[in-house]
């Protein structure tokens, strides 16, 4: 079995080396496609030549490996939508061709912005050609009329233009995200530009979200409040939506921000039905009747959360951790959790980029793998406190799979996480379960107010709990600088000590030394790479954003409120990602100097003296009136440089000055912050 699970593992390796390859390297799809069959063919006939051996050779391994790398290149070709002859991407530039209309069909419904209402949207067709590709619509908000509905077919003259590029250094890359769901482009528009078309078309996700909004429906005429209401769509719906950013926050510092994710699918709805379906294991081929309903309880749930990427994923994963806990084999969980993650590889390499994806792995991996050593160190006799014990145990075992990536995408670290989860994790089946019985018992209209009622309050006091957890702002260290390689070199610390804990001997004592010894290593160097000093022109809308970068300490020029530079986060973003020790704030001047360069600042009044030396740089600001012209005849400036302060119309007019005069210049707005180093 060790064998077995060894060679998965190296299979499933390979696998995600050919995704990773595939998505930063181009290759022709002809080419993969010519490779991977003449590997097949190989290893097909090295299998039939050593058919009668029980130990292959080392070249049928190697081969394998290689053919299974050249899979997943294969596997992330197939499933790249730009490539697919029908997307749109392969008949039109949007930037280059003008687009007459757009018809698309709303697939899903996103969480709304400050400004716009947003859909992921499939078009069906552009210019009156049948097309396809999945696109972001961006809606203005308004309060008098009602959210667009999965399935709603819609035409638009609005024309398709680029995601936004991160406009401030270590802001999160949205585009980014984007593409790793086939999205490339959006749409802004109003209501009044969009015309609504009859379609009886239904798609399965059009299904669901009828469904749901028939269980929202019947929940509300229950006096649920929003907030409970928001609360029950995350924990058993899939949908997060409309959880207030509050709500989230307070969740997300208590460290119970997975009790709101259904990435996880809660251990408890698997343990709830494996315990609700026992009953059937007396029959004739019950087991087997018992793992095909809970499979398909899943996927049914699966289906009304409309099938989301996390939801699938999680599905997927606890439908084969079903199957390996019925059969009875003693096959170890391992092997469960590499096939699962083979497979949801196989159909969506993607995923391999989904942070969910990598915390809901390493959480179970860690869960199996530290917990019961965890749980070794101390056997109480009390039962309450044993299964309180486990549950802690579990829930530090999580937390020690989670914790370097979630350093890494989240720069924080909330201390009580292990309170939040000891007092709500054991309620947490019967929240589930009597979740579920609340939904049945509203479609068929025979919810009585008192259980609802009851309902509501639990989830009231859970919040309330964990809200008051997150308030104890001490235990959350916040704006934690950790990067790749340091979560690279803490993931092979663990595993070092893990090892080190099942058997000691000297050898793997060794290996935990140099493991610790290469992890400092890479805390030192990122210290010393963040040493480079910086000047930074922040893109701020109507406001200006200066730094100063200096070892580990950053000084800030603006005109922003005290409060709001507190809490701004392009100063929090450029803190957590050069690992900035202390930040000071100040005016704005009209010069600065940086190491050799100077920089001259106009701000509103238009009023500036041309210094004795020669500024290499000029920063326009709060839109002053000034003849540009004359001032580049007088300086020659290296660069023109325009904040976010500024108004189009006078950009419009500068950058027309520049061009004339052959003088590069730099709108934030478009090309993001301006960066001087040394």
């Amino acid at each position: 079995m060790k064998l077995i699970n060894f060679a998965l593992i190296k299979i499933t390796l390979s696998l995600i080396l050919g995704i990773l390859f595939a998505f930063y390297v181009d290759i022709p799809l002809r080419n993969t496609v010519a490779t991977a069959v003449v590997l097949l063919i190989s290893l097909s006939a090295v299998l039939i030549i050593e058919k009668g051996r029980l130990v292959k050779s080392a070249i049928f391994g190697i081969l394998t490996l290689i053919t299974f790398f050249v899979i997943g290149v294969l596997t992330f070709q197939l499933h790249d939508q730009k490539t697919f002859k029908t997307h749109y991407t392969q008949h039109i530039e949007p930037t280059r061709d003008s687009i007459a209309s757009i018809t698309f069909r709303v697939r899903e419904v996103l969480k709304p912005g400050a400004y716009y209402d947003k859909y992921i949207v499939d078009i069906l067709q552009i210019n009156k050609q049948s097309l396809g590709g999945k696109t972001l619509l961006n809606v203005q908000k308004d309060s008098l009329c009602k959210p667009f509905k999965v399935d709603d077919v819609y035409l638009s003259r609005s024309a398709l233009t680029d995601m936004n590029s991160p406009l401030n250094p270590n802001q999160f890359d949205y585009k980014a995200y984007l593409q790793k769901q086939y999205i490339y482009h959006q749409i802004f528009s109003s209501r009044d530009h969009l015309l609504k078309l009859p379609s009886s078309t239904q798609t399965l996700f059009g299904h669901a979200a009828i469904l749901r909004g028939s269980i929202n429906s019947k929940l509300k005429s229950k006096n649920f409040n929003p907030d409970e209401l928001a609360l029950i769509n995350a924990l058993l719906l899939g949908q997060r939506q409309d959880i207030s950013p509050e709500i989230y926050d307070s969740y997300s510092k208590a460290g119970a921000i997975h009790i709101l994710a259904v990435s996880g699918l809660h251990v408890g709805i698997l343990i709830l039905l494996n315990s609700l379906f026992k009953p059937l294991e007396y029959l004739r081929h019950g087991k087997l009747i018992k793992t095909l309903i809970i499979v398909g309880v899943l996927w049914s749930f699966a289906i009304i959360a409309g099938l989301s990427a996390s939801v699938t994923r999680a599905v997927m994963m606890f439908s084969v951790v079903a199957i390996g806990m019925n059969l009875k084999r003693p096959a170890n969980i391992y092997n469960t959790l590499v096939i699962s993650m083979f497979f949801l590889l196989l159909f969506k390499p993607l995923f391999l980029f989904d942070v969910g994806f990598q915390m809901s792995y390493l959480a179970v991996i860690a869960i199996v793998s530290i917990q019961p050593l965890l749980n070794k160190l101390w056997q109480p006799n009390s039962t309450p406190i044993k299964k309180l014990w486990q549950i802690f145990t579990v829930t530090l075992a999580a937390q020690i799979g989670v914790i370097p990536i979630s350093l890494f995408y989240f720069h924080q670290f909330p201390g009580l996480f292990f309170l939040s989860n000891l007092v709500i994790i054991p309620f947490l089946g019967v929240i589930l379960g009597l979740g579920i019985v609340v939904i049945l018992l509203a479609l068929m209209n025979i919810l009585p107010f008192w259980i609802a009622d009851l309902y509501g309050s639990i989830i009231s006091w859970m919040t309330h709990f964990v809200r008051w957890v997150s308030l104890q702002e001490r235990f959350v260290f916040k704006d934690i600088s950790f990067e790749l390689p340091q979560v690279f070199t803490a993931y092979s610390l663990i595993l070092a000590i893990l090892l080190l804990l099942q058997k000691q001997n000297f050898k793997r004592l060794t290996v935990v030394m140099v493991s610790v010894l290469i992890f400092q290593s890479t805390l030192i160097f990122d210290k010393k790479k963040n040493r480079i000093d910086a000047f930074i022109v922040f893109h701020k809308s109507r406001h200006s954003l200066i730094g100063f970068k200096s070892n580990a300490t950053l000084e800030i020029f603006h005109n922003l409120d005290s409060t709001v530079a507190n809490s701004e986060n392009s100063i929090r973003n450029y803190k957590v990602g050069n690992s900035i020790i202390s930040i000071s704030h100040d005016t704005l001047e009209n010069i600065y100097i940086f190491n050799t360069q100077k920089i001259l600042v106009i701000d509103s009044s238009g009023i500036y003296n041309i210094p004795q030396f020669l500024p290499d740089y000029v920063v326009l600001r709060n839109s002053p009136k000034i003849n540009l012209d004359r001032l580049l005849d007088a300086i020659k400036p290296k660069l023109v440089i325009a904040d976010g302060s500024n108004y189009k119309s006078y950009v419009q007019r500068w950058e027309t000055s520049c061009t004339t005069q052959k003088i590069p210049f730099h709108l934030t707005s478009e090309k993001g912050a301006f960066i001087l180093e040394r």
